[in-house]
């Protein structure tokens, strides 16, 4: 598992965010500056596509 903001140290315990859960709140925010599709979406579904983004994302990421 990769995390956003990983440390030199090995820890055994949660590291914190993963790299997923930083790409799907960073867009889930661009999502949200659209007022107009705020409206029409629900928030269950910004969340479920913010997460969809991220998967892309981390895919693209891999063959780059």
């Amino acid at each position: 598992m990769k995390y956003a903001f990983p440390t030199s140290l090995d820890f055994s315990f949660d590291q914190g965010m993963t790299l997923r859960d930083y790409f799907a709140a960073k867009a889930m925010q661009a999502l949200l500056t659209d007022s107009e599709w705020r409206r029409v979406v629900g928030m269950n579904e910004i969340a479920l596509f913010a997460y969809k983004m991220a998967d892309e994302m981390l895919k693209a990421r891999v063959t780059e």
